[in-house]
């Protein structure tokens, strides 16, 4: 299956700070709050949630395709997303600009401090799906983006009839319920965490089995709950993969979403897509960094049979 990811692309970087935040802010004196804080540790990861759901899609034998606006700084992390088989020639650099970037700093609570530049992210509506070169994509995911290029891709896509999930996770703050609700009325499927589907409720007033009215199959995230599947009128309980560790949550969503789509590429029942997603997550809830985690297909099939009867279909992520 040709699948196109959209979404951001973005380092993030993470510092550690060996004190306590409260320690060094005075009230009396926030109006002109001026501080400076010496850092133990700086790591710069990979991350964006299009080029995380790509590396799961990736290590699974599939071969997606990034669409996304980047800066000048990503030459390198293009050549580590071709080297495990992911196609960037839909990253379209941005001259001048940087890539989008997370910068957090923690301290011993575990208090974070954060700012977010949007760089070359800011540029993702000059990308359109009328201009987009190559095979013409078999399906879509619409991931949180520019607010704008969300909703102008849900519009192309609608116009050339091209099937999208949609995901609009943490810009649904971003966008108005009319672009919710439009974007949810034509897509073959919406992926959303359970704090995120309340909000979807609050903002259109839908239930599950009203968005199942207009979409194939709605997916919603539950933490360590799991997750559920609304589909063909049924609900499916997808349980997690019990971690070996727990080394870092961030990215865990994203991982999951691409398991889920490697099976859905093949066209296999519901569960085993969720269990694919349940394992993939667990996978990176294991490792430090979106993408730090690493496994063959078949290191992958071995452990999902630990867990759960696949019948035998998950061969074919070592044949096809």
């Amino acid at each position: 299956m040709n699948i196109v990811l959209t979404g951001s692309v973005a380092f993030d970087y993470l510092m550690t700070f060996p004190g306590y935040f409260r320690d060094h802010i005075l009230p009396e004196k926030l109006d002109c709050l001026s501080l400076s804080f010496l850092v133990d540790s700086l790591v710069r990861q990979r991350g964006g949630i299009a080029p995380n759901i790509a590396y799961t899609l990736a290590l699974l034998g599939e071969r997606p395709r990034l669409v996304a606006t980047v800066g000048e700084d990503f030459t390198e992390y293009r050549a580590w997303l071709e080297s495990i088989g992911v196609d960037t020639s839909g990253a379209r650099l941005i001259p001048g600009v940087f890539t989008a970037s997370f910068f957090a700093n923690t301290d011993r609570s575990n208090a974070q401090i954060a700012s977010f530049y949007p760089g070359a992210m800011a540029y993702a509506a000059q990308i359109s799906f009328y201009d987009l070169g190559g095979k013409r994509p078999d399906l879509v995911m619409i991931s949180p983006n520019d607010p704008a290029a969300m909703v102008q891709y849900v519009t192309e896509c609608q116009q050339l009839d091209i099937p999208y999930i949609y995901d609009p996770s943490q810009q649904l703050v971003r966008l108005e319920a009319s672009h919710v609700l439009a974007g949810i009325e034509g897509a073959r499927a919406l992926f959303v965490n359970d704090y995120e589907f309340s909000l979807i409720g609050k903002m259109i007033g839908f239930t599950p089995e009203r968005i199942l009215q207009h979409a194939q199959f709605l997916v919603i995230t539950c933490g360590e709950k799991g997750a559920k599947v609304y589909a063909e009128g049924k609900e499916f309980l997808i349980p997690v993969v019990p971690a070996e560790k727990i080394a870092d949550p961030t990215g865990v969503g994203d991982a999951f979403r691409g398991g889920f789509l490697t099976g859905y590429s093949h066209s296999w029942d519901w569960e085993t897509c969720g269990r694919m997603g349940a394992l993939a997550a667990t996978y990176c809830l294991e490792s430090h960094g979106s993408q730090g985690h690493t496994y063959t297909p078949a290191e992958f099939i071995a452990r999902y049979r630990h867990h759960f009867d696949d019948g035998g279909r998950l061969d074919r992520l070592i044949s096809h």
